[in-house]
C-alpha cells in the first residue's frame, strides 16, 4: 500500500507539471543514508529512515496539492485528440432517467436526463463521460420512437436535460436529434426541454421554429480553465457569441458555472467573466444560473491517471461528498460560489440562481436559505422559469 500510494504521488506530479518525485529525492538526502555503492543504485533505507522518508514526502505532496494551484501563462500541453467511432444501432436501453446525482443528502433540482448520445466530442480533463463509453460515439436507432413514449402527466412541471451523456449541440441535427428533442418540447408546453452545452453550433436550433418551453444553455468557465482543461471545446468569446445568437432570436439561454476551480487567479477571472455575461445579456433573456465545484468519482480519477497527460484537475484539496465523491472542502466552496453570487448582485432578483449539487448547509452559506426537499427545489425552479418564459414569449 505505501509503494502503490508512492507511485500514485509520482504519478500525479508528473501530470500536474509539478517538481517531480526524483527531482524531490534528489534534494532529500538524511546525514545516515550511506553513498551508493553501485553506479545507478538507489541507497537502501533502513525501516526508521523510510518512515521518515515517506513522512517527509507526504508532507510536501500535501501543500502541494492543498495550495490554489498555478496554470503556466503558455498553458499546459495539449493532449492527443480522442477519435471517436460513431454507431448508429438499435439499443434496448431506456433513453430517459432521473438526475443520477439525486440525493435527499444534497440539493437536486430532479432533472430528467434524456440521452440522445452517448459520448462527447470533446476532452474535458473532468469530465465523467470519459469513464463509461469508451472510444464510440452511439446514436439509438430508436430514439424518437422512445422519446414519444415518455410518459407525461398532463399540466405536471417536468425538467427534461439533453446534457447528462454527451454535450446537446455537439452534433447538430445528426440522425434528427435535434428536431426529436424540439418536437417532443412543443407536443409538452407544459415540461422545459434544457439543451446544454459547450458548443458553438446553434444552426439548426436558429434555422427552425423553436417552442418557447426549450431553454439552450451554456457551461462557461474561466478562458485559463478552457485554455488548460477543457481540451477541444470552442474558446470563451465563441460560446457567448452562440449563446448571443440564440438569445436574439428570442430563445432563452442559461448559464452553468460547472465546475468552478480553485486556482490562483480564480477570484478576478470569473469576477470579469460574470461583468461580461451582464454587460451581454439582458436579464430577462437568462432563464437561470447555477454554479457547482470540480466534482470526481472513482473511475474518472483513475481514466485520469491512466490517460496521463498535463492536467490539474487532480491538484486541489480533496473531501468527500454525501455520496462519496471527491471534492472541495466546504469552506472552498462557499468562497467560490458565494463571490460569484456577488458579482451577480444587480441580477438578484430577475435571475433565478441556484447550486448544483450541494448540501443545503452551503446553500444557506451562499444564498441564506436552502429547500427542505427536492421535490420543493423542483417546484421552485419550475414556478419561476415558466412564468419567465409565459411573461417573455
Amino acid at each position: 500500500q505505501e509503494f502503490r500510494d508512492l507511485v500514485t504521488s509520482a504519478r500525479d506530479l508528473e501530470m500536474w507539471d509539478e517538481k517531480t518525485l526524483p527531482e524531490w529525492w534528489r534534494g532529500y538526502r538524511e546525514p545516515s543514508v550511506k553513498p551508493q555503492s553501485v553506479a545507478g543504485e538507489t541507497p537502501r533505507l533502513g525501516m526508521a529512515s523510510k518512515k521518515k522518508f515517506l513522512k517527509e514526502f507526504h508532507a510536501w505532496f500535501a501543500s502541494i496539492r492543498e495550495k490554489e494551484k498555478v496554470y503556466p501563462p503558455r498553458g499546459l500541453p495539449r493532449p492527443k485528440r480522442r477519435r471517436l467511432r460513431i454507431e448508429w444501432k438499435r439499443s434496448a436501453k431506456a433513453i430517459c432517467g432521473i438526475c443520477p446525482v439525486a440525493s435527499p443528502e444534497t440539493l437536486c433540482c430532479r432533472l430528467r436526463t434524456i440521452d440522445a448520445v452517448e459520448a462527447c466530442p470533446y476532452g474535458c480533463s473532468y469530465c465523467t463521460i470519459q469513464a463509461f463509453y469508451g472510444g464510440r460515439a452511439v446514436f439509438d436507432r430508436d430514439f424518437a420512437v422512445k422519446l414519444a413514449a415518455i410518459d407525461v402527466a398532463p399540466g405536471s412541471f417536468v425538467h427534461f436535460g439533453s446534457g447528462q451523456a454527451s454535450d446537446s449541440l455537439a452534433w447538430g441535427n445528426k440522425h434528427g436529434i435535434l428536431d426529436n428533442l424540439l418536437d417532443f418540447a412543443a407536443a409538452h408546453p407544459q415540461v422545459l426541454m434544457e439543451l446544454k452545452t459547450k458548443s458553438r453550433r446553434v444552426g439548426h436550433v436558429l434555422r427552425r421554429p423553436c417552442p418557447p418551453n426549450v431553454v439552450c444553455t451554456w457551461s462557461l468557465n474561466t478562458a485559463t480553465i478552457i485554455r488548460n482543461e477543457e481540451h477541444f471545446t470552442p474558446d470563451l468569446g465563441k460560446r457567448l457569441q452562440a449563446a448571443r445568437r440564440v438569445a436574439s432570436k428570442g430563445i432563452k439561454v442559461g448559464f452553468h458555472f460547472h465546475p468552478m476551480v480553485y486556482y490562483r487567479g480564480w477570484r478576478e477571472e470569473y469576477r470579469q467573466l460574470g461583468l461580461r455575461i451582464m454587460d451581454d445579456f439582458d436579464p430577462r433573456e437568462v432563464l437561470f444560473i447555477s454554479f457547482g465545484s470540480v466534482t470526481i468519482i472513482k473511475p474518472v480519477i483513475q481514466a485520469i491517471r491512466r490517460r496521463g497527460g498535463k492536467t490539474k484537475v487532480l491538484q486541489m484539496p480533496m473531501a468527500r461528498d454525501p455520496k462519496g465523491k471527491i471534492t472541495y472542502p466546504d469552506a472552498v466552496k462557499i468562497s467560490l460560489f458565494r463571490h460569484m453570487h456577488e458579482v451577480f448582485a444587480p441580477w438578484h432578483g430577475s435571475v433565478y440562481f441556484y447550486l448544483c449539487m450541494e448540501k443545503r448547509s452551503i446553500w444557506e452559506e451562499v444564498f441564506g436559505f436552502s429547500y427542505t426537499t427536492n421535490e420543493e427545489f423542483e417546484e421552485d425552479l419550475g414556478r419561476q422559469a415558466m412564468a419567465k418564459i409565459k411573461e417573455t414569449s
